[in-house]
């Protein structure tokens, strides 16, 4: 029978699982159309500012590694990754103070791959697990995919407040702990050392994982470098890391490093996502990281980001009224404010448009919806 390129295919009854019919639509994703209208100033995104993207090095790194590498670039590979990409993430790693070696990196498709590789890996319908609150939008509409339950725990200006973390680890006995302890997204939080410890004290002792999803670290513009969970804790945490941040997000490469026994798991999951993160690629990072390009290119993004955290946070005192609250993060690329708790941030938003300024309101970041009086600014790329 050869079909009628007529007839009208009836898609609209074709049986889409339930979990994928659940899935609601990225408000965030919403917002960006909002504010891509000609002359809107931006604060909404995650973005990194495109104008410090070290193009001529990425063309230069390019042509380096077809030079060297030939055919290999362009044909498929390891499911964990190129090897010389992983030995230097190892060693980078080491030299910051997490011992690693090249068995403990997996390569992944962007930092949001490793979080989903952990959902994958880890939750099964009913698990619960626990976050910050509020936490990464990206993280919940992962772990919401595989029908996750949430313990949350509130924050202060150091972090998850322990005492919750304890009296929830015992009610609802989550299969694994998130957190984004370094400039968290979205309020900009850092965990303190005394907190990191303690953490990682209870989930020896619930012998549960830490997922640390550590994108923002390296962006550290003011204050002291911290020691990583992972450089305190060991095999109990598996960090999730990127180059989104620190170079080119469109690149879509970051890192896991966790225990070798666990990232044979993960290798197998990725395996039947995607079976290897864009070959060339990964070459071309190396390349450009050997050549000594990322330190100084992360000093450039921490002078900039400097620059503009500070102007934000100065003309918010000189023109917020009283009674609106924010975070001044030492890094990453995000602030937290709170307005009185009478007002929606959301009822807000379009006469802000209608202004020509966008943000993110900060519901999407609360699993229960909650946060109403809250927003998220981006200071990293002010896009208009």
């Amino acid at each position: 029978m050869i079909v009628d390129q007529n007839d009208k295919v009836r898609t609209d009854q074709w049986k889409i699982a339930s979990h994928v019919l659940n899935l609601g639509a990225s408000a965030i994703r919403e917002i960006l159309k909002i504010s891509s209208q000609p002359g809107v100033i931006s604060f909404a995104g995650g973005l990194p500012a495109p104008e410090l993207f070290p193009l001529e090095d990425l063309k230069e790194a390019m042509a380096s590694a077809i030079s060297k590498n030939g055919s290999a670039c362009a044909q498929y590979s390891l499911s964990m990754g190129i090897t010389p990409l992983r030995e230097l993430l190892a060693h980078r790693a080491t030299e910051r103070g997490t011992k690693s070696e090249i068995e403990n990196i997996l390569i992944t498709s962007g930092g949001q791959q490793g979080i989903e590789l952990v959902a994958r890996a880890f939750i099964e319908p009913n698990d619960y697990i626990m976050i910050e609150y509020p936490t990464y939008v990206g993280a919940l509409q992962a772990f919401e995919y595989y029908r996750a339950r949430y313990a949350t725990v509130e924050m202060d200006d150091d972090g998850m407040l322990i005492d919750q973390v304890e009296e929830k680890l015992v009610k609802y006995k989550p299969k694994l702990i998130y957190t984004v302890s370094n400039f968290q997204n979205p309020t900009g939080i850092t965990m303190s050392v005394p907190r990191r410890k303690k953490l990682i004290e209870l989930a020896m002792k619930y012998n549960l994982p830490i997922i640390d999803d550590n994108p923002y670290s390296d962006i550290r513009f003011s204050g002291e470098r911290l020691p990583t969970l992972k450089s305190i804790g060991g095999d109990v945490v598996i960090t999730i890391s990127t180059f989104s941040k620190i170079l080119a997000p469109g690149l879509r490469l970051g890192w896991m490093n966790g225990p070798t026994e666990i990232m044979s798991y993960f290798e197998k999951v990725k395996q039947c996502t995607d079976l290897h993160t864009n070959t060339l690629c990964q070459y071309m990072i190396y390349e450009y990281v050997v050549a000594g390009k990322l330190e100084p290119h992360i000093e450039k993004l921490k002078t900039d980001y400097k620059v503009k955290r500070d102007l934000m946070i100065k003309t918010m005192r000189e023109t917020f009224p009283n009674g609106i609250k924010w975070t001044e993060p030492e890094g990453g690329l995000f602030l937290w404010v709170e307005l009185p708790t009478h007002m929606s941030a959301k009822d807000l938003l379009p006469k802000a448009v209608e202004m020509k300024v966008a943000y993110v309101y900060g519901q999407p970041f609360h699993p229960d919806g909650q946060g109403q009086n809250t927003l998220r600014l981006n200071f990293s790329n002010a896009t208009h």
